[in-house]
C-alpha cells in the first residue's frame, strides 16, 4: 500500500509529518466551504421562495451527513490502528465491511426518506408555496445520498493510510465540477434543460458521484484496501460493531450540537435581528478561521492511529503535545488580528454600523477562548482512536449543555449580548483545557 502522496506515519519526524498531512486537508477543507457557498449563490437567484426551500433541506442534509461523517470517523479510527499493527488482512476487511455498512446505511435512510419528506419538512415549517420545491430538491438528493456517503467513507478510509493529498484534490475537484454544472442546470444554460432547484441537487450528486468513483478506484487498485473475498457473517458484524462504536457517539454528537447553538441563537434574538444578523456573522468567521486546527484535527487521528498500532505511544504523546502547542499559538494569533481589525473584517459582510459593532464585539471576546477550542478539537479526534468515543462525546456536550447555554443565559440577564460572548469563550476555555487533562490521563495508560 505505497504510493508517493503517503506520509510515513511511524517514522518520520512528527512535527514535519503532521504539516505534510496538514496543509491538503486545509485545501480539501475549503473546496469543501466552496462546494456550499456555490449552491447557495445560484439558488439565490431563482429568488426568495427557491433560497428558502435550499435553506428548509440544510437540517436534514446536515443530519445526514453527520452520520454519513460518523461511519466515515469510525472506519477511519480502526482501519488506522490496524494499518499500524501491519494487519493487512484486517485493513481490507475492516475497509471492505465499512463500505458494506455505507451501503446499508444509506438503504435505510433512502427508503424512510423518501417516504416522509412531506411530513418532515411540514414539521419544519416549509409552507404550500415551499414544499413542492424541497420536493424536487430531495427526490433527487436522497436517492444520491450514496454518492455522499461512500466518498465519506471511502476519503476516511485513505487517509487513515497516511495520504491526505488525494482526498483534497478529490473534493477540490468535486467543488469544481459543483461551480460548473451549477448555472447550467439550474438556469439551462446551452444545451441543457431548466431544472432549477433540481438542477442545483442534480449538480451536487453528480459531482458528489466523481469523488465516489475515484475514492473507490483509488481504494480498490492503488491501495489494494477492497477484498472481494466472502466473509463469515460474524466477522462483518464484528467490523460493523468496532466501526459503529466510534461512529454512532461521533454522529451523535455532531448532531446534538446544532441544537445547542440554536438556543445560543434564541437567546441573542432577545437583542434583536440586528445581533442575530451579527451572532451568524461572527460564527462563519470563526468557522472560516479555526479552518486550520479542524484540518490538524482531521490528520492527527491517523497518525495517532498507526501508531497506536504500532506501539509507538512516544510519537502519539510527541504529536498530541504539538499539535496542542500549535492550537494555543493559533488562538493567540487570531485573537491579535481579530482584536486589530475586528471592524474592518465586520464591515466586509454588513454595512448597518450595528451590525457591525456586535460582530466587532464577537470577534474581540470569543477568540480569548480560540486556542482552548482547538484543543478540545484535537482531544476529541485522538479520543476516537483511542476507542473513548463516549469520553470525546461527553466532553463536547459539557462545553455546550454544561457550559455554554446556562453561562449564556445568566451572561444575557447580567451583562447584555456582551456576557453572552463570553459565556461562549468561557465554555470554549474550560472545556479545552478540562479535554487536555481527561486525554493526558487515559494516556497515562499507554506508557
Amino acid at each position: 500500500m505505497a504510493n508517493k502522496n503517503k506520509a510515513n506515519l511511524t517514522y518520520a519526524p512528527v512535527g514535519k509529518t503532521l504539516i505534510d498531512l496538514t496543509i491538503p486537508m486545509i485545501f480539501g477543507a475549503l473546496g469543501l466551504v466552496v462546494f456550499n457557498l456555490v449552491d447557495t449563490f445560484f439558488v439565490g437567484r431563482l429568488g426568495t421562495n427557491e433560497l428558502a426551500a435550499l435553506s428548509f433541506t440544510f437540517p436534514v442534509v446536515l443530519v445526514l451527513n453527520n452520520i454519513a461523517l460518523g461511519v466515515g470517523v469510525g472506519a477511519g479510527a480502526v482501519i488506522s490502528r490496524a494499518i499500524g499493527e501491519g494487519d493487512y488482512h484486517n485493513v481490507k476487511r475492516l475497509t471492505t465491511d465499512s463500505l458494506s455498512l455505507a451501503l446499508v446505511t444509506v438503504i435505510i435512510f433512502v427508503a424512510i426518506g423518501m417516504l416522509t419528506i412531506e411530513p418532515i419538512f411540514r414539521l419544519l415549517g416549509a409552507n404550500p408555496k415551499i414544499l413542492p420545491l424541497v420536493k424536487q430538491y430531495m427526490r433527487i438528493w436522497y436517492p444520491g445520498m450514496l454518492f455522499v456517503m461512500f466518498p465519506m467513507v471511502g476519503n476516511n478510509a485513505i487517509r487513515a493510510a497516511g495520504d491526505t493529498k488525494t482526498p483534497a484534490i478529490i473534493m477540490i475537484v468535486a467543488a469544481t465540477v459543483n461551480t460548473i454544472l451549477d448555472p447550467l442546470l439550474i438556469f439551462g444554460i446551452g444545451p441543457f434543460p431548466r431544472l432549477e432547484i433540481a438542477g442545483a441537487a442534480l449538480a451536487t450528486i453528480i459531482s458528489r458521484a466523481i469523488t465516489m468513483a475515484v475514492a473507490i478506484y483509488v481504494l480498490w487498485h492503488r491501495e489494494k484496501m477492497i477484498t472481494l473475498e466472502r466473509p463469515a457473517a460474524r466477522e462483518v458484524l464484528r467490523s460493523w460493531g468496532q466501526i459503529l462504536y466510534i461512529g454512532i457517539p461521533t454522529a451523535g454528537t455532531r448532531i446534538i450540537i446544532p441544537l445547542a447553538v440554536g438556543v445560543i441563537t434564541s437567546i441573542v434574538a432577545r437583542f434583536g435581528p440586528v445581533v442575530v444578523a451579527a451572532y451568524g456573522v461572527a460564527s462563519r468567521i470563526e468557522f472560516f478561521s479555526m479552518t486550520v486546527v479542524r484540518a490538524l484535527s482531521a490528520v492527527l487521528a491517523p497518525f495517532v492511529g498507526q501508531n497506536i498500532g504500532a506501539g509507538k505511544y512516544d510519537r502519539v504523546q510527541t504529536g498530541i503535545k504539538y499539535s496542542s502547542r500549535f492550537s494555543a499559538l493559533w488562538g493567540i494569533f487570531l485573537l491579535g488580528i481579530l482584536a486589530i481589525f475586528a471592524r474592518p473584517i465586520a464591515s466586509v459582510f454588513n454595512k448597518n454600523p450595528e451590525v457591525v459593532s456586535n460582530i466587532a464585539l464577537y470577534l474581540r471576546i470569543v477568540p480569548v477562548g480560540y486556542g482552548l477550542q482547538g484543543v478540545l478539537l484535537l482531544a476529541a479526534a485522538t479520543l476516537n482512536v483511542l476507542n473513548k468515543p463516549f469520553h470525546a462525546a461527553v466532553l463536547s456536550i459539557i462545553q455546550m449543555f454544561v457550559l455554554c447555554v446556562p453561562l449564556a443565559y445568566l451572561g444575557a440577564r447580567l451583562f447584555g449580548v456582551g456576557g453572552v460572548f463570553a459565556a461562549i469563550s468561557i465554555s470554549y476555555i474550560v472545556a479545552g483545557a478540562l479535554s487536555y487533562t481527561v486525554l493526558m490521563k487515559i494516556m497515562k495508560n499507554y506508557v
